[in-house]
């Protein structure tokens, strides 16, 4: 059965960071464009950040471009968010999702909550 499991989330203080992880299973990670998205109380989901298949290409919202880094481990099949600098505003349930890769449907993971606050 196709799994994406996200960890890492907390409650931190401003400035803090945190790393969320995105275990995958149940397809072929390797050929999914991966990303990250956040949802805040009262807000559209939104997307945070993308990385390639290979991971050798990422783009970013401007809201986290240059605090955050997305990466993966396709040995692991994991993908990651560094979250550096947090800001209260980056309060948000953050999602992992496995993009669609011709026929084979989007995936999406069940979300970790992400608290920024003093």
């Amino acid at each position: 059965q196709v799994r994406l499991v996200e960890s890492g989330g907390g409650s931190v203080q401003p400035g803090g960071s945190l790393r969320l992880s995105c275990a995958a299973s149940g397809f072929t990670f390797s050929n999914r464009i991966m990303s990250w998205y956040r949802q805040a109380p009262g807000k559209e989901r939104e997307l945070v950040a993308r990385i390639g298949a290979d991971g050798g290409s990422t783009n970013y919202a401007d809201s986290v471009k240059g605090r955050f880094t997305i990466s993966r481990d396709n040995a692991q099949n994991t993908v990651y968010l560094q979250m550096n600098s947090l800001k209260p505003e980056d309060t948000a349930v953050y999602y992992c999702r496995a993009e669609k890769h011709f026929w084979m449907p989007d995936y999406w993971g069940q979300g970790t909550q992400v608290t920024v606050s003093s």
